[in-house]
């Protein structure tokens, strides 16, 4: 690994790399024994291989990455990704006072989770994860993602793009043990190469494989609609427990986050799952 510091800023708030990367929104960071986290961002050759860490007193965000492999840029483009990635521009502390407002249930769960953000990852990126994450474990998940990065992601280690998925069998991608989901992948690369890439929620029903919640979570973490509200069997375990909504009553779950957590229902969305799956 060859290392070089590409982003720092100081007085970043509301900001937590250990809730951000363990909500189960991203899949390709892993704490080291040092205390950084260590991450690859992106597909194919326009991949980041980085370096995370972050000093809480002082609120400071040190970001290096590793210029040997994935494409280099300049400090302006480097400042520019990070931001963007991180969502550094908006401001988190507004967001988690209307959220909060007359929401006791919210508040407790906001503060267990006040440091989580949603990042700005790459759409392709998040259809592969997602696809992939269905009926799975995380750790399952990040193995299969990396499984299958080291398969056809080349020098990079970056998720393989469309086009390269869709040149492929599904049984090339035996070797990554990925199920039934390998066909999902190869047919979704294939709509992708064809069509282009799904603008929205709706048109992320139509990919292979891609049922409600798996649509909601791309939409969510793929194309920033900060809405979006997924809704699998920990969000129903936490929208009965907390808010008294029968667990089989997803319509009323999703109604009810519509009318109370709008337009940040995905931000919600995030403080309570963390909050469900780690108290």
């Amino acid at each position: 690994m060859s290392y070089n510091q590409v982003f720092e800023a100081d007085l970043v708030r509301d900001f937590d790399p250990d809730q951000i990367f363990d909500c189960g929104q991203c899949f390709r960071w892993e704490k080291s024994e040092e205390g950084y986290w260590e991450g690859i961002v992106g597909c194919g050759s326009k991949s980041r291989h980085a370096r995370l860490s972050y000093e809480p007193d002082c609120g400071r965000l040190i970001i290096d990455e590793d210029r040997s492999k994935g494409s280099a840029a300049d400090a302006a483009e480097d400042r520019a990704f990070w931001t963007n990635y991180f969502d550094l521009d908006r401001d988190y502390g507004k967001i988690k006072a209307q959220l909060t407002d007359g929401d006791e249930v919210m508040a407790k769960a906001i503060e267990f989770g006040s440091g989580i953000r949603i990042l700005r990852q790459d759409s392709w990126e998040t259809i592969v994860s997602f696809i992939i994450s269905q009926n799975n474990n995380i750790p399952r998940i990040k193995k299969c993602i990396k499984s299958l990065a080291e398969l056809c992601g080349g020098r990079s280690g970056g998720i393989p793009d469309s086009k390269t998925l869709a040149a492929m069998q599904p049984e090339d991608l035996d070797i990554c043990r990925l199920g039934y989901r390998a066909r999902y992948l190869v047919e979704t690369a294939h709509q992708v190469e064809e069509l282009g890439m799904p603008e929205d929620y709706e048109g992320l029903r139509s990919i292979c494989g891609a049922g409600p919640k798996v649509a909601s979570c791309i939409d969510l973490f793929g194309l920033g609609n900060l809405d979006s509200f997924p809704i699998d069997v920990w969000m129903k375990r936490v929208m009965n427990q907390l808010y008294g909504i029968a667990e089989n009553d997803a319509k009323a779950m999703g109604e009810y986050a519509a009318a109370h957590f709008a337009p940040y229902g995905g931000i919600a969305q995030q403080y309570l799952f963390y909050y469900i799956t780690h108290k």
